[in-house]
């Protein structure tokens, strides 16, 4: 979920894949937010109406990124994710480290007193597929049945297409082993994540078009269906 252009923010909402960029010369730096009617990650879902700021800044094939989420509702969990990466052509590779609220406060890092999780992650886009791994290495992780770390990992596939005047992308993930990290206690290898979306801009002026998206997202292994619509500003 991290976002380096506004065509790249629909993108990466409806797929999960980090934005591939090609090294640049300068430093570029990159602000914007989205709405959208539920917050559903990799088939989990975490949240209703949500607002969700990001921030970027690059440089060859570097980047640092932050990224948060605030649903309208007060109940709803609040999210701040830092995200260190580096790209080079297709290949990809990260650190994040995401913060909920409702358990220990920010600044809390203890093994069994903290609310982070730190994720890291490498993929490849080889252009009509890409390909990504994701593994919690440390901070809140979720556990095996014995109580022992989970090493929570998740990992996906998915291919852009173009449809109808629209710009479409189909992803599958899946999670490999046990964790009560994922789908309420993942017992194994488990297809969470099956989502469709398109997305489009709407053209406001002569300089300024506002994209939007939409996702069908379904969970196999919780028996989860949402739709979501989102904005991009």
């Amino acid at each position: 979920m991290k976002r380096m252009q506004l065509t790249g923010i629909a993108l990466l909402l409806m797929t999960g894949i980090p934005v591939i960029s090609m090294a640049q010369d300068k430093v570029e730096a990159d602000i914007g937010a989205d709405l959208v009617s539920g917050y559903i990650w990799r088939g989990q879902d975490l949240g209703n109406v949500s607002i969700q700021p990001s921030a970027s800044v690059s440089y060859k094939g570097f980047s640092l990124s932050g990224w948060g989420s605030v649903g309208l509702d007060k109940e709803d969990t609040k999210e701040f994710d830092l995200t260190l990466g580096y790209s080079t052509g297709g290949f990809s590779v990260s650190v994040t480290d995401y913060w909920f609220d409702g358990g220990p406060e920010y600044f809390h890092y203890g093994a069994h007193n903290t609310s982070h999780v730190f994720e890291a992650q490498v993929g490849y886009d080889f252009g009509p597929l890409a390909v990504n791994w994701y593994t919690n290495f440390a901070g809140a992780d979720g556990v095996k049945a014995n109580g022992n770390r989970a090493y929570s990992s998740y990992f996906s596939i998915a291919t852009p297409f173009k449809l109808g005047g629209l710009d479409w992308s189909a992803e599958i993930g899946a999670t490999p082993w046990e964790t009560s990290f994922y789908n309420n206690g993942a017992s194994g290898f488990e297809v969470s994540n099956i989502c469709l979306g398109a997305s489009k801009e709407i053209k406001i002026t002569d300089s300024y078009s506002l994209p939007i998206f939409a996702q069908a997202i379904w969970n196999p292994a919780t028996e989860g269906a949402y739709f979501v619509f989102g904005i991009s500003f």
